[in-house]
């Protein structure tokens, strides 16, 4: 039993035909960006994005004030003012920048915590063949866990504070990274690791030099899901047993049948996973700066 068909091998590029040679016609790097991908202007792209959010609330609203019953489905404008309250008089359980700030030092500790085991564990292990073979069936077995499972379990086990709702964030993120390092590092250039060692390259000189930046890619795109995992293991734990937090907000809302609350507890935690994934997405340009951009790839960015 191999580790290597864990996750499945992202797909190939195709470099569009209308792409070759075409390199001072279109438009690359930050440009590309902002014109996309078909040429279209940003501000068109955004219009219509924004169009499409104004139908969506406007629905809602006028179908929760005729068809709809709103205790259950609430609707935009109830939502709207459970975050109005939330942010001017605070909620129940202290002030919302509190219960925000509670949520997102779990994450970014499970995240940190998770992502740098999930390396390491998956880059020591895609290099080592044996090992990886010997340990495949225990991964694949702790994988197949319902982890959010584990949430009561770490309850149990660390008691109501923070280091329950860190450890369900660890969890989760472990394995999003892990699997997307280890196969990175099996797809290094054999070629490459072979001049190296003719070169008189030692075993860590390989791993820093060589494969660690051929699995940065593989790392860098695990991190986009990563931090969304994070969020839900501690909302989870939150759930599970907490006296702060956004997941407990949203538990209280759930418990008292205020489906505005829960709405908007939800939309708080999205905007703060947007932020992070802009974060993150800022990160994975400034670490892949070094590699050359071709005229397929900085079309596609």
């Amino acid at each position: 039993m191999s580790l290597e068909h864990a996750t499945p091998t992202p797909a190939p590029t195709v470099t569009d035909p209308a792409d070759t040679g075409t390199a001072g016609k279109r438009p690359s790097g930050p440009v590309a960006f902002l014109r996309g991908r078909t040429g279209h202007s940003l501000l068109a792209v955004n219009a219509v994005r924004l169009l499409i959010v104004i139908v969506w609330l406007g629905s809602w609203e006028l179908a929760a004030r005729t068809i709809m019953d709103p205790f259950y489905y609430s609707m935009p404008s109830d939502i709207w003012d459970k975050l109005v309250t939330w942010f001017t008089d605070g909620t129940s359980q202290g002030s919302i920048w509190s219960n925000i700030a509670v949520t997102l030092e779990e994450a970014v500790y499970g995240f940190v915590l998770g992502t740098v085991l999930g390396i390491v564990l998956g880059v020591l292990l895609g290099r080592a063949r044996f090992l990886a073979e010997v340990l495949a069936p225990f991964i694949k077995g702790a994988n197949a866990i319902p982890r959010i499972v584990l949430a009561s379990l770490f309850v149990i086990w660390f008691g109501l504070g923070m280091s329950s709702k860190v450890a369900t964030a660890l969890v989760l993120v472990f394995f999003a990274v892990f699997f997307n390092a280890f196969q990175g590092a099996r797809e290094v250039d054999k070629t490459l690791i072979d001049n190296a060692r003719i070169l008189g390259a030692g075993r860590w000189a390989l791993l820093r030099t060589i494969v660690l930046p051929s699995a940065t890619s593989w790392i860098l795109a695990s991190m986009h899901v990563a931090f969304g995992f994070a969020l839900i293991g501690a909302v989870v734990g939150e759930f599970t047993g907490a006296d702060r937090g956004m997941g407990l907000l949203i538990a209280h809302a759930q418990g008292n049948f205020d489906a505005a609350g829960v709405y908007a507890g939800m939309l708080v935690i999205t905007v703060v996973a947007l932020a992070a994934e802009w974060l993150i997405t800022r990160l994975e340009r400034r670490l892949t700066s070094w590699r050359p951009q071709t005229t397929a790839a900085a079309a596609g960015a």
